[in-house]
Formats: C-alpha cells, sequence, structure tokens
C-alpha cells in the first residue's frame, strides 16, 4: 500500500499541528496451532493532527482499535507489535526514545480505568510524582492549588486510592496529567460509568485543558459526549479514520456529513432518527483489503473492495470514500 497525501488542515488561528500522525499501521504477531506465525492488524492508514488550544474526539466502537492509537502515541506497546508511518511532535520525530522521554512530561495519559492508581502509594505522592527533594515544595503548593480547583479536599493527598469514591479517583488523574505540565493530553474513555452531573464535570476539565493552551485528543466511544465539547470529531471504524468533521457539521439530518457511516452514526441517536443501521463492524481477519465500510455502504461500487480509499479532503473535512466529493 502506498503512502497516501493528505493535505495539513490548520486550525483557525493559523498554527500548525502539535501532532501529526501518518500513514500509521499497527499490527500484533501471534501464534496459531502448529505454532504458525500470524499477523493480525488492528491499526490501518492512520491520519490525525492535534492542535494546541482545542479537543480532538477520536469516536469509535468497542473493539475498534482506539485506546491502541493511545498507547501506540505514548509508545507502551507490546513487543509482539510493530508499528509503521510516522509521527511527529512539535515538528520533530517522534521516535521510541522520544516518546520516552516526553511521556509523564509534554506527554500525558489519563487512562480509562482508575485501576491505573498504585494501591499501595498515597494519592500526593502519585500525583506530585518522582520530583527532586529541593522541588517537593513547590509541586505539593502546585497540587494543592489542582485539588482545590477539582474540589478535591485536602485530605484527598494523604488517603490510598480503594479510599476514593469513583468520581474522586477520575478527579485524581486528571490532577496528575495538570501537575506535568502536559502539552499534549490524551483521554482514554474517560467517562464510561459516570451519572450525567459527573459526565459533564469530566468533559469539563477536558474543556478547561484546551482553554488554557493543551491540545487534547478524547478517545471515545460515545459521541454524545464528544459533541459537548469538542472542536472537531475524527470518525474511527475497523482501525482506520473514515471521516474527520467540524463540531458544527452534526446538525439536522447530517446532510453536511459525508461518509455514509457517520451519518448513520449520527442518525441512529435516540434524538435524532434513532435509525438502525444493519451488519456489524468488521473483525479485522474479516476485511478484504478494500473499503472497511464495503459491506454495510449503500453507495458502494465494484472498486470499492479493491482498495483502501485514501483520505482526502472536502470543504473543512477529511472523508475516506471513492464515492463522495
Amino acid at each position: 500500500m502506498k503512502s497516501e497525501v493528505m493535505t495539513n488542515i490548520i486550525d483557525g488561528s493559523g498554527s500548525e499541528a502539535l501532532l501529526k500522525v501518518r500513514d500509521l499501521s499497527l499490527s500484533f504477531f501471534q501464534y496459531t496451532s502448529g505454532l504458525r506465525q500470524t499477523e493480525l492488524r488492528i491499526i490501518s492508514n492512520m491520519n490525525l493532527e492535534a492542535y494546541s488550544g482545542e479537543v480532538l474526539a477520536v469516536v469509535g466502537s468497542s473493539g475498534s482499535g482506539k485506546s491502541l492509537l493511545a498507547h501506540a502515541i505514548l509508545g507502551i506497546l507490546p513487543s509482539n507489535s510493530r508499528l509503521s508511518g510516522s509521527m511527529e511532535y512539535k515538528g520533530q520525530s517522534l521516535t521510541q526514545e522520544k516518546k520516552e522521554e516526553l511521556r509523564g512530561k509534554e506527554i500525558s495519559l489519563i487512562p480509562q480505568s482508575t485501576t491505573y492508581l498504585d494501591p499501595l502509594m498515597r494519592i500526593s505522592d502519585q500525583v506530585t510524582g518522582s520530583v527532586e527533594k529541593k522541588d517537593k515544595g513547590l509541586m505539593r503548593e502546585r497540587q494543592r492549588d489542582t485539588f482545590q480547583r477539582y474540589n478535591l479536599r485536602p485530605d484527598v493527598g494523604k488517603m490510598l486510592p480503594h479510599e476514593l469514591s469513583g468520581g474522586m479517583a477520575r478527579r485524581v488523574l486528571v490532577s496528575t496529567a495538570l501537575m506535568s505540565s502536559a502539552e499534549l493530553i490524551i483521554a482514554d474513555e474517560p467517562t464510561p460509568g459516570l451519572d450525567e452531573r459527573s459526565l459533564d464535570e469530566t468533559l469539563r476539565y477536558f474543556k478547561d485543558m484546551a482553554k488554557k493552551g493543551c491540545a487534547v485528543i478524547l478517545i471515545t466511544h460515545d459521541i454524545e459526549a464528544a459533541l459537548k465539547i469538542s472542536d472537531r470529531i475524527a470518525i474511527f471504524y475497523a482501525g482506520t479514520i473514515l471521516e474527520e468533521a467540524r463540531i458544527e457539521d452534526f446538525t439536522n439530518e447530517g446532510e453536511n456529513l459525508r461518509h455514509p457511516y457517520t451519518r448513520a452514526l449520527w442518525n441512529a441517536l435516540p434524538q435524532n432518527r434513532f435509525q438502525k443501521m444493519e451488519g456489524h463492524q468488521p473483525m479485522q481477519d474479516e476485511l478484504n483489503g478494500g473499503c472497511v465500510f464495503f459491506e454495510r455502504c449503500s453507495i458502494r461500487t465494484e472498486d470499492c473492495s479493491k482498495d483502501i480509499p485514501q483520505l482526502k479532503r472536502i470543504g473543512e473535512g477529511l472523508v475516506r470514500c471513492n464515492n463522495v466529493s
């Protein structure tokens, strides 16, 4: 598969992207019966850009590979993985060595599970991290200010993770990201199981981070949550981006959306047409080398089954489809 060419999207301020991902593909090697080695491709020809001061939502259903995208950016993939394509951060190649240097500092992950907190370490030590003794006082002061901002009592710092409620634990994870002075924040499924009030509160934290100049990538299956705070939404399906659209395009019956899957996803919401879509997202071993949406698409042609369409710019968005213009 030859590398695709994609015109850069520049944000409203005219600035360059903080993070650029180009033609990213991720595979895993595994052994089947008879000790035969097989390659399972999870992400294919992935492209995205994240800008300082905005929230980019990557929306996709469970099993589409969204969380592995976060792990690829952070450089925390297992040893049986193979990553190809390119990533740039601040215009420089984001190599594995660079990822390890920036991880937890300029690039921070807010994980989907609160089990990422060390069960044997007090919260204050986890939030401030391993800083030099001479900086401990300053970090403690920053921690108190951050806790106050997110309605965490001062005594929370002395607690262990099992003493926190679910909402408190999520606020601690957000505080940890802020304490790192990160410029790029990746929030991986941060809202499952939250009631509406807690969900809106959590989302507001991410919007606040963007307002303070961070680039935020929100990885989620919840398009309704993404629509509340995002500037752009990238629709992730079967390991690739099918469309990237502005938040303003998600209106009425989705006539401004370009890909048939994005329109179907929008019209499936209860407040819209509540319209069911037949079929299912294909597993990786069901893909035939053509468009990943081929089996469910109402506008497909025979050519769509032969090659994966390139991601092309149309207007102010991007779409991976041969039959829209």
